[in-house]
């Protein structure tokens, strides 16, 4: 590989406190050699070729982490290979997918597998998550420390939630002990059984069984005041209502953990559905307008530390059915950028924080070395025009299911050149 030099651009880089014209140098080895204000014109060799990005943007590569992938099992949604490809498009490098896969992944075996499955067909960095109790069935827990051992990243039902109380106090007590990060659903299964949307005025105009927010919020309380007990790596993935804001805001000088939300529930509210759109159904689900711009403002309070896709492929034959039979859940990663900076556009959050949310702060609650353009390490970066407009059309996606939740949507912001260790895997 050829040492490469990309000048002219605007460079953020949240870790590393970057937010200024410059260029970037990446090495014969794939590494980044130099960043910054101080690359230009007049401080590289006269005789070396330089790529000109006068108007664009650079950002380290995305840290999506909650991801969905149907390998092993359910191939036909999706695999390694297709959602590698999707991720690149979205400028994502690294992504934790989630369990929920056939056969589930909680054993060792299994992980073995998966491992150089990754290996051979991703050409993105995959950080698989194993389940936090075998089979999913929230009773016995999985072995963390001989997963944790295997690279397992972290443990989590996926769209499932531990509901018994002395189940989890156990579950955190050994990831406080193993240095285990736990990433929990939440939702109360009582309170939102045969739930479809949001409680509210629309669900009963429509006719539909709601989810209420008290089903999100009440996991949450017992979470964190079992946590007062033992302070394990905890992980809230996804909340969607300002109740569950005012927990996390009370209990936030507390205790230690860390919050996520879906770029869905921050960009979209209960109002989209309509008339049964389908390919909204989704969990959490889309609430009021309120908890969306709550939502915003737990992120500009920093209460509110990762954001991710929750890219769940499905099959367009299990989304077009009747609401209460068609599947949760829409694919994302390659929407996850442009999306997010929609809220910029509008002003509701500076760019620079968009770009933390995306990179650094979850490879800092993940501990892994990504997300960043620091001096020395792989080469991973998005180059990202944030003007160009377009409009989403599913069959333009890259991924293999095409169950977009923002189908004709107009966004600003495209990803138009992604590069892994330094070699250039998509470009617009």
């Amino acid at each position: 590989m050829k040492k490469q030099y990309f000048l002219n651009a605007t460079i953020i880089d949240p870790k590393n406190s970057l937010d200024e014209m410059g260029g970037l140098i990446i090495s014969e080895e794939g590494k980044i050699e130099a960043v910054g204000k101080k690359v230009n014109k007049n401080n590289i060799p006269s005789r070396e070729k330089f790529i000109d990005l006068s108007g664009k943007h650079i950002f380290p590569g995305l840290v999506d982490m909650r991801v969905f992938v149907g390998e092993p099992g359910y191939e036909y949604k999706e695999n390694f290979k297709t959602l590698s490809s999707a991720a690149l498009a979205g400028g994502v490098t690294s992504v934790v997918t989630m369990p929920n896969t056939s056969p589930i992944i909680d054993n060792v075996s299994i992980v073995d597998f998966l491992k150089r499955r990754g290996r051979d067909k991703s050409k993105i960095n995959i950080y698989p998550s194993a389940s936090l109790t075998k089979n999913l069935e929230g009773n016995n827990m999985t072995e963390f420390g001989l997963l944790q051992k295997k690279g397992i990243i972290g443990f989590t039902d996926g769209i499932k939630t531990i509901q018994n109380s002395r189940l989890m106090s156990r579950i955190m007590r050994s990831a406080f002990d193993l240095g285990c990060l736990i990433m929990q659903h939440a939702e109360d299964n009582e309170l939102s059984q045969n739930g479809m949307m949001n409680d509210g005025v629309i669900a009963t105009k429509l006719g539909l069984q709601g989810i209420p927010e008290v089903a999100e919020k009440i996991i949450i309380e017992r979470d964190l005041s079992l946590l007062e007990d033992f302070n394990c790596r905890y992980h809230i993935s996804q909340i969607s209502s300002s109740k569950s804001l005012e927990v996390i805001e009370k209990k936030k000088d507390q205790i230690d953990f860390t919050t996520g939300v879906s770029i869905n529930n921050l960009s979209l509210n209960e109002n989209d559905i309509g008339d049964f759109r389908t390919f909204l159904k989704l969990s959490p689900p889309l609430r009021t307008e309120e908890d969306r711009q709550s939502l915003i403002r737990g992120i500009n309070k920093d209460l509110i530390e990762v954001l991710v896709s929750d890219h769940k492929p499905e099959d367009e034959e299990s989304k077009r059915l009747t609401f209460s039979q068609a599947a949760t859940g829409a694919s994302g990663i390659e929407t996850l950028l442009p999306l997010s900076l929609e809220l910029f556009h509008n002003n509701s959050i500076k760019l620079p924080k968009i770009i933390k949310l995306l990179t650094s702060n979850p490879a800092r609650v993940l501990k892994i070395d990504k997300g960043n353009l620091s001096i020395g390490n792989d080469a991973d970066f998005c180059i990202v025009d944030i003007n160009k407009p377009w409009i989403v059309k599913k069959e333009k996606m890259i991924s293999k299911s095409k169950n977009t939740c923002i189908e004709d949507k107009k966004l600003q912001g495209k990803v138009t050149n992604t590069f892994v260790k330094g070699v250039e895997l998509f470009k617009l």
